[in-house]
């Protein structure tokens, strides 16, 4: 139907928004004439540019009234048939009811991160499926999307393709795997020392390279991988989105607990080892066949809460769990 007009709103993070990519590839599919735009925040837009599925990419301003103020004004006048929230936070919903479409889908109070943004929704949807991707699906289907095979159409250039080029030349590396670190919060990492220890076991045996990314913020969890790893030390490198979409589809394989680089790689199809602890691997986990998850049941509570310190489910990870876990993959993909 060419008269469809969507909105789809999440306006982040980086593993949020990889999940809810399918949905709006499942729109594109059932209505192939309709508009889709997407607004997002314009830290995470590189992740939507050149995507197929969308009509146009509305980076939001929230920095100021004036920017809100001309967001409100863009949308409304796109004059929109649906607006689908994938956050179901207050800054999403309003953004989607400010828009003016006269339906606003969304996720019921009861799984809602911020249970009265639901109160915006004329829809207001209990997902179905485990996973995060079949969540967002469910709202792409009352919208009347049929249910395909989930794609993450991500675009990579030829420039970012350079920029990893240039960076492993740089430092004489061929083959590689990535190390991330990071998590957001304190409970879903990993300590350092066992990313460390991983990546001496992992030279001494196959005498790969290792690279370490990393985002703003965690330069120093990045070093402390680089010092605990010793004589084999892999390099640390902090890359924008672009170029760690390369650098990631490039690695032969990659090791990072529930964050959204560990999805980001997933999603290109690069074989991923995630560490899951208080989150639940069958709701956000790596999506794909080339993945293992790896927790540990007995000591593991699932929890969305921020925790700030090192949880006891990701202490009980070992190394020779995640070892184990890379020779099967090797048996696979790698």
């Amino acid at each position: 139907m060419a008269d469809q007009r969507f909105l789809l709103v999440r306006l982040g993070s980086l593993g949020d928004v990889i999940h809810a990519l399918p949905a709006a590839s499942a729109l594109r599919e059932t209505f192939p004439e309709a508009r889709i735009d997407w607004a997002i925040d314009p830290k995470w837009q590189r992740l939507l540019e050149g995507n197929p599925d969308l009509n146009e990419i509305i980076a939001v301003d929230r920095k100021s009234a004036a920017g809100i103020a001309s967001t409100v004004s863009r949308l409304r006048a796109a004059q929109y048939t649906c607006a689908i929230d994938f956050q179901a936070l207050y800054k999403s919903a309003l953004l989607a009811f400010a828009s003016g479409a006269p339906r606003r889908i969304g996720f019921q109070s009861s799984y809602a991160r911020e249970a009265l943004a639901s109160l915006l929704y004329t829809d207001q949807l209990n997902p179905r499926g485990g996973h995060k991707v079949d969540h967002n699906l469910t709202l792409a289907q009352a919208a009347g999307a049929r249910l395909t095979k989930p794609r993450f159409p991500l675009q990579i250039t030829p420039e970012d393709e350079d920029r990893v080029t240039q960076e492993l030349a740089r430092h004489n590396i061929a083959e590689f795997y990535v190390l991330n670190p990071g998590g957001g919060w304190r409970s879903k990492c990993w300590l350092p020392e066992r990313y460390g220890e991983l990546h001496r076991r992992l030279a001494a045996q196959y005498g790969w390279r290792g690279i370490v990314s990393f985002g703003p913020g965690e330069e120093n969890l990045a070093q402390e991988v680089v010092s605990a790893a010793g004589i084999t030390a892999p390099i640390a490198t902090p890359l924008d989105l672009g170029p760690l979409m390369a650098l990631l589809r490039r690695s032969k394989f990659v090791v990072s607990a529930d964050t959204g680089p560990l999805h980001l790689a997933a999603a290109l199809g690069s074989p991923t080892v995630g560490l899951f602890g208080p989150t639940d691997p069958a709701r956000n986990g790596p999506y794909g066949d080339a993945s293992i998850s790896i927790r540990n049941p007995h000591t593991s509570e699932t929890t969305y809460r921020r925790g700030t310190s090192y949880s006891l489910a990701m202490l009980s990870i070992t190394v020779e769990q995640v070892m184990d876990a890379i020779a099967r993959l090797r048996g696979t993909s790698v």
